[in-house]
């Protein structure tokens, strides 16, 4: 058996050609929806991950509104910024790139979004809808996860879904995602004990750990669908998952690839939070 890819990268433009019609849409209503990005600092990483968000904006036809800030910056200069930004109607949705340096506090910075703007879906008061299972924005990846999930057209209500990674980014929102869908959800973590024995019970099985090839031919279900959200890069420079993927796909039913997968949906998602904040407007 080799499993049937789920090509996110095709999946994604798919996404961005449906939205150019609702952005016009609502330029028609005198509405440009905005997506605003605060990076601190220089991260090579993330000026690679803004400039796909940028990039996927434009070809929706989202105003982006880049905003840097030098690493010295305080956490007040931030959260001034964001502010500004929380009250500027032309802005629909804000996201602070990750990581920012380590003498920000990110936790407080993703709170002093407005909740309304939210476009990454990280607010206690977001996070708390989806707990309540009347979700207001979801976060970007874990609806990126159950839309693939979608087209490929697996079943999720009455499987067993195991998630390996217990982050409040992807792990733990994407657990709730499929209890809401039906699923019986059992989390994991990289130390979980004898992984593989709860691996190999998974019909689907989602992985978020940032460990490179931590998922193994011998730790998937035969003709499992396999969501791979790890994104690693290896000493060779080479990007990589969290799944050992030329191995696994020999027995999954359904993979993910890395890069190419979860990661452009990921940003796909984040455009469309931003036109959904925009069409939200009453004029």
């Amino acid at each position: 058996m080799t499993a049937q890819l789920i090509d996110g990268a095709r999946l994604a433009r798919e996404k961005i050609e449906q939205l150019k019609q609702k952005v016009m849409e609502l330029q028609a209503r005198d509405i440009q929806p905005g997506l605003a990005t605060v990076q601190v600092g220089d991260d090579p990483a993330s000026r690679i991950y803004v400039r796909n968000k940028v990039k996927a904006c434009s070809e929706a036809g989202v105003r982006s509104i880049h905003r840097d800030l030098p690493e010295s910056s305080t956490e007040a200069d931030v959260l001034k910024l964001l502010d500004e930004l929380n009250r500027d109607p032309d802005v629909h949705g804000i996201i602070v790139q990750l990581p920012v340096p380590k003498h920000l506090d990110a936790r407080r910075l993703s709170q002093a979004i407005a909740v309304a703007k939210d476009v990454d879906g990280f607010n206690w008061q977001n996070l708390g809808a989806l707990v309540e299972g009347a979700p207001g924005i979801l976060p970007c990846t874990p609806r990126a996860a159950m839309v693939m999930l979608d087209h490929a057209k697996i079943q999720v209500e009455g499987r067993h879904a195991v998630v390996v990674g217990r982050s409040n980014i992807v792990g733990k929102p994407v657990a709730l995602l499929l209890i809401g869908r039906g699923a019986t959800v059992t989390v994991c973590n990289s130390r979980t004990a004898d992984l593989g024995s709860i691996t190999r019970q998974a019909d689907i099985l989602v992985v978020a750990t940032g460990r490179a090839g931590l998922i193994t031919r011998g730790m998937v279900k035969a003709g499992a669908a396999v969501i791979d959200v790890g994104i690693n890069r290896l000493p060779s420079g080479k990007i990589t998952g969290d799944v050992a993927f030329d191995e696994v796909r020999e027995v999954a039913g359904w993979i993910t690839p890395v890069p190419g997968g979860v990661g452009p949906m990921t940003v796909a998602m984040l455009v469309e939070n931003t036109v959904n904040a925009a069409a939200r407007i009453r004029i």
